[in-house]
């Protein structure tokens, strides 16, 4: 068909979100190796707006959309960079996990940067 699969959109939201934190000096795997918790997904939406076609460049803007104790909403807008056109948007829910998956909390440094994230985004 000449366009991207639609769950390649997922793994994209996945990229933005590891590169959100990583703009804020924060890496994932550290999350996990050096804190024993995880940011595991409970719940996707996913609306497709415009068609992504093979070779577009594209950009995930990412934003974190609410936080409430171990839940945390990030939201998705995929553009295609050449003319900002809106491909697709959406949202991911997570709940912040330890290594038994029993909910757990972010580590002070993480929530704080996804607060002022959050804050930022509500200016």
């Amino acid at each position: 068909m000449g366009v991207v699969y639609h769950a390649n959109y997922l793994i994209w939201f996945e990229v933005g979100r590891v590169e959100l934190m990583r703009s804020q000096g924060l890496a994932y795997a550290d999350l996990e190796k050096e804190y024993g918790v995880m940011i595991a997904v409970v719940g996707a939406e996913v609306r497709y707006r415009f068609p992504a076609r093979y070779d577009d460049e594209v950009a995930i803007r990412t934003s974190v959309a609410s936080m409430r104790g171990p839940l945390l909403k990030m939201a998705y807008r995929v553009v295609r960079v050449e003319d900002e056109k809106l491909l697709c948007e959406g949202t991911t829910t997570h709940v912040v996990v330890d290594r038994s998956m029993s909910r757990a909390s972010l580590p002070p440094a993480y929530a704080a940067a996804f607060r002022a994230l959050l804050d930022s985004s509500t200016d």
